[in-house]
């Protein structure tokens, strides 16, 4: 008897359904086709033990599985559970198998029949909601996450028997209910961490506050105990709220990369990701044999830190370049090319020099003549033409430290960053994939960073005074064009472009002597 099933495979961050098609006939053997991995080719094990375990039979006759569409590659051991119910449905020991058509099945086995989670839940339902399916059957510890999308019946499992139970009864299951709207923004402003805790560092809430406005990437450089780690991880905090369709694009990403807690919602918070520097090219910007996002993608719509910028390997921090600029990533192989999102702010902080006290206002410097230098140089040109803002960190005195007074709130930043935000939302309304100041492109540059007589001559005397680089011309337009929004005001200011000038230490002639 022939019979399908509908399991489903995880391409980048979408889905593409797989029909099972299970024959037993008369021969010997067990044949799996349709470009399946080892994974998948291990799986007779694993279903002909669940089967006996729970009191069914294998057939001992010809079993041909064929998955379809039979040239692409398949992966992972989530086709199990949809490879089994095929065999019982062909071998005539499932009650109702016509039922089948109906529904998406994915899980994994053990041996005696449990059903262990799976990556990917997310989109799979997406798509099963595409094509028109009644339900989904999914592991019960993925359910939550399947479950939120809308119009689709999603059930729990947790046992190959449970499945067996509701072919023949559909109503031997409840499928899952997610409130998703009501969690998510019930708890999108739950942070762990405040600005309210930082002593001191004006200045650098004030270069953050400008960072979070205008989707700006920034550098902070200082000694070692400044407090470069701990500002940058409050940056969330400050962020304007994910919209529905943001989380659902962040959810995607950490689903498929198997990063979503057990029975986990949507994610409400933007990410925030900081890798060690001993990380891989691949870890970072994803791939792999079969590719998964990196932690540029893991860091989409939200905030990608690296600490300790110059001991990244070089590589690592060149293939940043163009997904920085493109807000993608496009993985190639020889059959195949996946695009995964990457449009995240970059937070990078660093010691000016290896010993960590060039330019301290207390400490001596002990690095050789020329060193300073060379340390800088380990971040190449390219890269630092795409970092807006370089703050530099002092150390808190101890009269900062010693205050009761807390400092200003995040929700309080929070709220100015986020009229900033509205403005720029009406400003690009018409450019398609442009949101934020950083993104402007030259030709939107020349048209809404106009400055008058004063800002020119101002930004002129500074270039020839601070012997500064051409492209941090650009730069410093576009930081006082998020000055001014949130000032509110309509024109950028001769204030407006003093503060953003100080954002440039780094393209300083001499900053390293």
């Amino acid at each position: 008897m022939l019979v399908k099933t509908f399991g489903s495979a995880v391409y980048g961050v979408e889905a593409i359904n797989i029909t099972i098609e299970v024959n037993v006939c008369e021969g010997q053997g067990y044949f799996l086709v349709g470009l399946p991995d080892g994974a998948i080719k291990e799986s007779q094990q694993r279903i002909d033990s669940a089967i006996k375990s729970n009191g069914f039979r294998m057939p001992r006759i010809k079993i041909v599985v064929n998955m379809a569409p039979a040239d692409i590659k398949k992966s992972g051991s989530a086709f199990d559970l949809p490879i089994a119910i095929g065999i019982l449905g062909a071998s005539e020991q499932i009650e109702n198998a016509d039922a089948l058509k109906d529904y998406v099945i994915m899980g994994e086995l053990s041996l005696d029949g449990a059903i262990q989670p799976i990556k990917g839940a997310l989109p799979i339902a997406i798509q099963a909601r595409k094509e028109g399916f009644k339900g989904l059957i999914v592991p019960k510890a993925n359910a939550r996450e399947a479950g939120m999308v809308n119009n689709l019946a999603v059930y729990g499992v947790t046992h190959l028997q449970e499945v067996i139970d509701f072919f023949a009864d559909e109503n031997s299951l409840k499928s899952v209910d997610v409130n998703t709207r009501e969690e998510f923004f019930n708890s999108q402003y739950q942070f762990e961490l405040d600005f309210t805790d930082v002593k001191g560092q004006e200045n650098i809430k004030r270069a953050l506050e400008i960072a979070a406005a205008g989707g700006h990437n920034a550098i902070l450089i200082g000694p070692p105990g400044a407090g470069k780690t701990m500002l940058a991880k409050r940056l969330p905090t400050v962020l304007p709220p994910l919209s529905l369709q943001e989380a659902l694009e962040t959810t995607k990403i950490h689903s498929v990369a198997g990063k979503l807690p057990e029975n986990a919602s949507l994610i409400n918070k933007r990410p925030f990701r900081s890798p060690h520097h001993t990380i891989s090219d691949v870890a970072l910007v994803g791939g792999g044999g079969v590719p998964q996002p990196g932690e540029i993608s893991l860091a989409h719509n939200g905030v990608l830190f690296l600490d300790e910028l110059p001991e990244f390997k070089r590589t690592v921090l060149e293939v940043m370049r163009q997904p920085m600029e493109e807000r993608r990533v496009t993985i190639s192989r020889a059959k195949i090319a996946l695009d995964f999102p990457a449009n995240f702010m970059l937070i990078a902080s660093m010691n000016p020099c290896p010993c960590g006290y060039y330019n301290h206002p207390e400490k001596e410097c002990t690095c050789p003549p020329g060193t300073v230098q060379k340390y800088l140089n380990k971040i190449s040109g390219p890269l630092l033409d795409r970092i807006d803002l370089h703050v530099e960190v002092t150390p808190v005195s101890f009269t900062e430290l010693s205050n009761i007074a807390k400092g200003e709130p995040s929700s309080a930043i929070r709220e100015r960053v986020i009229k900033a935000r509205e403005i720029q939302t009406l400003r690009y309304k018409d450019t398609p994939g442009t949101y934020a100041n950083a993104q402007m492109s030259s030709k939107q540059l020349r048209e809404i960073c106009v400055i008058n007589q004063a800002g020119e001559g101002l930004l002129k005397k500074a270039m020839e005074r601070l012997n500064l680089s051409a492209r941090a011309y650009d730069r410093i337009l576009k930081v006082s064009r998020t000055i001014a929004d949130l000032a509110g005001n309509a024109e950028i200011k001769v204030e407006h472009l003093a503060e953003a000038i100080q954002y440039r230490s780094l393209d300083r002639e001499g900053w390293a002597g």
